[in-house]
Formats: structure tokens, C-alpha cells, sequence
């Protein structure tokens, strides 16, 4: 099973804001399901995304074209 998750390119000023979306990461990739987000690895969505590589889930990136080539995206989105 393939979530999608759509979160912020920032953490925010809540700390609380990235230890959810942590746990939200761990507790579906252990229970079997695989990230589909937006590519980058800031914010939320670095967060998310290393939360299920962090219990050995595929994780799928997917990019805007116009974005593939930024600094910010993670080399294999």
C-alpha cells in the first residue's frame, strides 16, 4: 500500500509539528505502507520522508520538473 502525503517545506515554529509528522512516518512504515510526497528533504517533508526510510519503506518522490534541479530535493526523488 502507497500513501500520499502533502505537508509543509518547513518545520514551523512547533517542534510538537515534527515530532507528529515523525511518528506519523514510523507508524505507517511499520505497518506496511510506502511514502509517495513531494520530493524535497526540508521541512515536513524531509521529516516525513526520513521517518519511513528510518523503518525501511520505499519512499517515492515526486518533483516538479522546474524544481528537479534545486538543491533542496533529495538526490533520489
Amino acid at each position: 500500500m502507497k500513501i500520499a502525503v502533502f505537508c509543509g517545506s518547513s518545520i514551523g515554529e512547533n517542534p510538537e509539528f515534527a515530532q507528529a509528522t515523525r511518528a506519523l512516518g514510523h507508524y505507517l512504515a511499520t505497518n506496511g505502507v510506502d511514502l509517495v510526497y513531494g520530493g524535497g528533504n526540508v521541512g515536513l517533508m524531509g521529516v516525513v520522508a526520513d521517518a519511513f526510510l528510518e523503518k525501511g519503506a520505499q519512499v517515492y518522490g515526486v518533483i516538479p520538473e522546474y524544481l528537479k534541479d534545486r538543491d533542496d530535493r533529495r538526490p533520489d526523488s
